[in-house]
């Protein structure tokens, strides 16, 4: 059907089901029923789950816009708060909203990028709602399982507790740094940046393996940069935080973050890269615990009993993405956007 110039509107809702539905996800136990099968629990497990979605990838202001990317994003975003309670994936539930104008091509596009993103995180697409509107709107439900106690949560940090930050940041903004010309890389390495890009990877692996090991306390995923993150961590638990500003890239990203004069605690601070922040009262074993998976993980600070947040010694006030503020973000203009997230 991707070869054709078929809209969704033309196949109309059964058309879809048989033409491009079914093939897919036939195979799939429940696939046309009115409720998913998720597994048979061979295990004692406490169910946990979570919803959210999608909004504009930035990618997609820095080149071509491709549903590919969305459906990535999607399924990354929500498997991210999976990995934040330390779970094992399920299956997730999407929920697609678009105009009857949409081409099989591009819906086929938006299905790959989900189910690309799913595989790579071992788990599938399990159910979910197809409806026409006005707009596009791309929501996801991801359903998972802890062993009993093992669930991270944003309470349950003490005083003195180390911050740790999981995942390899600035991916993204490097990407933008490049591709707005502010930048320049070998083709090579401006590859393996896009490539990074538009494939964020949640952390299951990391949050999986510190829920078993016990080595951490609470946890949550990096979604609306660094410093939010910390933030709420540190209301959660009425505590403050001192960071120490210093972080290293790696290699490519940090090339790009020279050429730019962007410090790279600045590049690493941003959202986009979907990281975790895990608190510890032992870093150093989290960091064995991780780099036995080799899964990059970075000492950046300490909880305190003082409510302050400080870089250093000085007050930190950093990145933030808050819905329902001036730093919601929804898309818009690239150039600004680069300037306001990194000040070049």
């Amino acid at each position: 059907m991707s070869g054709t110039s078929e809209t969704l509107g033309d196949l109309g809702e059964r058309g879809i089901q048989r033409e491009v539905l079914r093939p897919r996800y036939g195979g799939t136990e429940g696939f046309g029923d009115d409720s998913a099968f998720l597994a048979k629990l061979d295990k004692p497990s406490e169910l946990v789950a979570t919803t959210d979605s999608c909004p504009t990838p930035v990618v997609d202001l820095l080149r071509a816009p491709d549903l590919y990317h969305a459906g990535w994003l999607l399924a990354t975003i929500n498997l991210s708060d999976l990995a934040a309670a330390g779970a094992e994936p399920l299956g997730l539930l999407v929920n697609y909203t678009l105009p009857k104008t949409t081409t099989v091509a591009a819906f086929e596009r938006l299905l790959d990028g989900v189910d690309d993103c799913c595989a790579a995180h071992e788990t599938k697409v399990v159910g979910g709602d197809l409806r026409d509107g006005a707009a596009t709107q791309l929501t996801a439900t991801a359903v998972g399982r802890c062993a009993p106690g093992s669930r991270f949560r944003r309470s349950g940090a003490k005083a003195g507790d180390r911050l740790l930050l999981v995942g390899s940041p600035g991916y993204l903004w490097a990407a933008a740094l490049l591709e707005t010309g502010r930048a320049t890389l070998p083709a090579p390495a401006r590859d393996e940046i896009w490539q990074r890009a538009c494939r964020p990877m949640a952390q299951l692996k990391a949050g999986q393996a510190l829920a078993r090991a016990g080595h951490a306390r609470t946890a949550m995923d990096v979604s609306d940069g660094l410093f939010a993150t910390v933030r709420t961590l540190c209301e959660a638990n009425g505590l403050g935080a001192v960071v120490t500003g210093e972080f290293d890239l790696d290699e490519p990203v940090a090339e790009v973050a020279a050429q730019c004069g962007v410090r790279p605690f600045d590049l690493a601070e941003t959202w986009g890269d979907w990281g975790l922040v895990v608190v510890a009262e032992d870093a150093g074993q989290v960091k064995k615990t991780l780099y036995e998976e080799g899964i990059a993980v970075q000492d950046i600070g300490r909880l305190t009993a003082d409510t302050g947040i400080t870089k250093g010694t000085a007050p930190w006030q950093g990145i933030a993405q808050e819905r329902f503020s001036a730093g919601s973000w929804h898309g818009g203009d690239l150039s600004t956007l680069v300037t306001e997230v990194l000040g070049v």
